[in-house]
């Protein structure tokens, strides 16, 4: 699963002895957060790629390719991005990656059955 913020752009306001006066969207860079959750063999899911700019353009990109469902949450890929590369979400992160994970569900379920 990968969570995403494409980046909507930040807005700056810009002073009155500028050559633009109002706001002005700054480009904002990407960021990206993957996570893999193996049931089996760990108690909680793991971080397994973050970045921004370019790297969360391969990483939503790959996800892409290999068709994992990506979220777009700002909030979230903030607070995963935070975490160490192979660590563990921690406990007071589950109520919020639970919410993702049921969104993976419904996703699931609103596929349609192959055969």
């Amino acid at each position: 699963m990968s969570v995403a913020d494409r980046g909507g752009g930040i807005e700056k306001k810009v002073g009155p002895g500028s050559p633009q006066n109002g706001v002005h969207q700054l480009p904002a860079r990407p960021q990206a957060v993957a996570l893999s959750y193996d049931a089996a063999r760990a108690r909680a899911p793991r971080v397994t790629a973050q970045g921004g700019g370019d790297v969360a353009e391969r990483i939503m990109e790959l996800a892409q390719q290999h068709n994992v469902p990506i979220k777009e949450d700002p909030l979230l890929v903030q607070l995963l991005s935070t975490l160490e590369l192979g660590q563990m979400i921690p406990p007071e992160l589950y109520h919020v990656v639970a919410e993702v994970f049921a969104w993976l569900y419904r996703l699931d379920q609103e596929q349609p059955a192959e055969g």
